[in-house]
């Protein structure tokens, strides 16, 4: 496995970025690795994290290298600071950033797969939120989206005691449509597969529940994975691999599909 940290410049953000890529690497001679070999391409996933960590988190704090290796994945982990992945109404274009300009940065810097039949997006809490929205809004873009003890509900989120920033920088005291998952999953475009799990014990549990009743209520394809947990790194490192494989599941049956055309 190979790992990448760039520090770049965003015409977007008019400011310097940071994001995490992990590449896979087939290897003969390395111990306790599990690689595979893939033709062409790597498919790609974005992986985003959550409110309080940066583009270093999911490496520290799980096995990802390890998992993607195993699969011949490439992993890209933005830095998009506490911006709820939001063009904030006091801030930064954190949203441009990730949807538009992320993709053409990795791209630029890096071979991994171009086809959105190998392209996926994940995310734990925050980022589960954000990789909702994105295969939401582009489900033309994703394979497949996966969100971990999403914050998919950021109306009910800025009810909350303590989430000014949430209300006066990000949006400003109401959340628009276009932000707001339960929205998006009801406004009649086409929806890609969902896989959402969470811990039984997470503050953001009803909610999860929540968003997944309207998902399923509009005939989603939806995959859940509920266990006795809370919001913590133990859950998400297990979670992982199951996640991997039902992005991956997906990627490969959309690339059957457009084969047998």
């Amino acid at each position: 496995m190979a790992v990448a940290t760039i520090n770049c410049f965003s015409d977007v953000l008019e400011v310097g970025v940071t994001f995490t890529v992990v590449l896979p690497q087939v290897t003969q001679a390395q111990v306790g690795v599990e690689s595979v070999e893939r033709v062409g391409d790597p498919p790609v996933l974005y992986l985003l994290h959550g409110l309080s960590d940066d583009h270093s988190a999911w490496t520290r704090y799980t096995s990802v290298e390890r998992y993607a290796d195993a699969r011949g994945l490439a992993v890209v982990m933005p830095a998009v600071s506490r911006s709820f992945y939001a063009d904030e109404a006091g801030g930064h274009r954190y949203w441009t950033f990730v949807s538009e300009e992320l993709p053409q940065l990795v791209r630029t810097f890096f071979r991994v797969s171009t086809d959105p039949a190998q392209t996926f997006v994940a995310g734990l809490s925050m980022g589960g939120y954000g990789a909702l929205r994105l295969a939401l809004t582009y489900p033309e873009r994703y394979a497949a989206v996966a969100a971990l003890s999403g914050a998919v509900d950021v109306r009910a989120l800025m009810r909350e005691p303590g989430r000014a920033r949430l209300n006066e920088v990000i949006f400003a005291g109401e959340v628009p449509p276009e932000a707001d998952l339960f929205s998006l999953v009801r406004s009649g475009r086409s929806l890609p597969p969902m896989w959402i799990g969470c811990g039984t014990e997470d503050i953001l549990y009803p909610m999860v529940r929540d968003f997944e009743a309207a998902a399923q209520g509009v005939g989603a394809d939806v995959t859940t994975l509920y266990e006795p947990g809370d919001h913590v790194w133990e859950l998400w490192d297990a979670q992982l691999p199951v996640v991997l494989d039902f992005l991956l599941s997906h990627g490969d049956s959309a690339r059957s599909s457009v084969a047998a055309r």
